[in-house]
């Protein structure tokens, strides 16, 4: 798989999410500024309100700068047999016939994208799968523990 073609996705993926991120927060702080949403009285707190949304929006567009910015940096180029996992990594893992494709990155866990009909998942190594996954090499097993007994056992099969 062209992990190039992969991590430009996510990264489009991102600044889409971004784009949207900037123009909430833009909203959420012309509404806290507004000359409407002064407060009336001291029970009146519209305007602290649309505040501390413009505050998280205003953090999630910092969250997703830094995290476009260290994927950037990370390599495209083909993964060093026999090397370890970590960030930069795309590895796909087998588990009978189910195939499942990961990329290894320092932000954006749960980032989404389809290359060649194929799910790719952004992994951080701080989530329990990519704990998991991190130090691996090419035909480990790893058990993943689903809960109340129940485990996955699964194979790196690729690491690109």
């Amino acid at each position: 798989m062209n992990k190039s073609a992969v991590v430009r996705k996510i990264v489009a993926t991102l600044q889409r999410e971004l784009a949207t991120y900037i123009r909430a927060a833009r909203a959420a702080h012309d509404e806290a500024t507004h000359e409407q949403n002064k407060p009336e009285n001291k029970y009146d707190t519209r305007g602290l309100e649309a505040s501390y949304l413009a505050r998280g929006q205003s953090r999630q567009v910092a969250e997703l700068e830094l995290a476009i910015t260290q994927i950037e940096a990370l390599s495209t180029s083909p993964w060093p047999e026999g090397t370890a996992i970590g960030p930069g990594a795309l590895v796909e893992v087998v588990e009978g016939r189910e195939h499942a494709w990961y990329y290894v990155a320092p932000r954006a866990g749960g980032t989404e994208v389809t290359h060649m009909q194929h799910e790719i998942l952004v992994l951080t190594p701080q989530s329990p799968l990519g704990q998991q996954l991190v130090g691996r090499r090419k035909g480990d097993e790893i058990v993943v523990d689903l809960g109340r007994g129940a485990t996955r056992r699964l194979r790196v099969a690729t690491v690109g």
